[in-house]
């Protein structure tokens, strides 16, 4: 069963970045939407743990423009129909309100 983690929290604010990574599993994907996209600035904590994991990584093209953040290689960038056909394909969404 793969679950699809939505983020939209800035990850400079709380843990739930952190608590996300910990709880995935090998099919699952994380998506950062708004403010989660600075997890994508180089250097930082959020960056280095998302690029140490090997996980499927998703960020709304949109947000990460918004917000002026490079989408690493090993990042993918997608769009809204993406994101709704990503929420199709796995068996849950997890949203970290």
């Amino acid at each position: 069963m793969s679950t699809l983690h939505v983020l939209s929290h800035s990850p400079f604010g709380d843990d739930r970045l952190n608590s996300c990574l910990r709880l995935l599993g090998s099919a699952d994907a994380v998506l950062l939407c708004g403010d989660a996209a600075y997890a994508l600035q180089p250097g930082t904590a959020p960056f280095l743990a998302l690029q140490s994991r090997q996980i499927k990584l998703l960020v709304l093209t949109e947000d990460a423009q918004a917000r002026a953040v490079q989408v690493p290689d090993w990042a993918e960038a997608i769009d809204y129909p993406a994101f709704v056909e990503l929420s199709i394909h796995h068996d849950k969404v997890n949203s970290w309100l």
